[in-house]
């Protein structure tokens, strides 16, 4: 398994964002491991979307841009089975060490990942 782990953390890259010595641990995490993951995938993540907006018949260029960001944080916040989706997309990219932290705080980290990701696709909305 120490392969897996040692490919998956150069395949990702360096942490985005500041590190201190007063860096909260989810704020670690995030720098470390969320941030890199979620550009990584990012393409990923607006082909999931627009499958999601074909999948849902959504006609999204009618929509206005304020529609078109409230749909994206609400297709990602309240549809459990497209963010169980999303999720896995992340999860499958940690190490076991990584996991074996994301487990004992899932709850705050998905709020951050989450959070993140809605973010990440609400500054890509021309894409859509």
């Amino acid at each position: 398994m120490e392969e897996r782990d040692i490919f998956l953390k150069e395949f990702r890259g360096n942490p985005i964002g500041e590190i201190s010595e007063q860096t909260s641990s989810d704020e670690l995490f995030q720098n470390q491991v969320l941030r890199p993951i979620l550009k990584l995938q990012n393409d990923i993540f607006v082909a999931s979307f627009i499958n999601y907006l074909v999948k849902n018949r959504i006609d999204f260029s009618s929509f206005s841009i304020e529609k078109k960001l409230v749909l994206i944080e609400n297709s990602v916040q309240k549809d459990i089975k497209f963010r169980n989706a999303l999720k896995g997309m992340v999860i499958a990219l940690f190490t076991l060490d990584e996991y074996a932290l994301y487990i004992k705080n899932s709850s705050s980290l998905n709020k951050r990942m989450m959070g993140m990701l809605i973010e990440r696709l609400k500054s890509q909305v021309q894409l859509f």
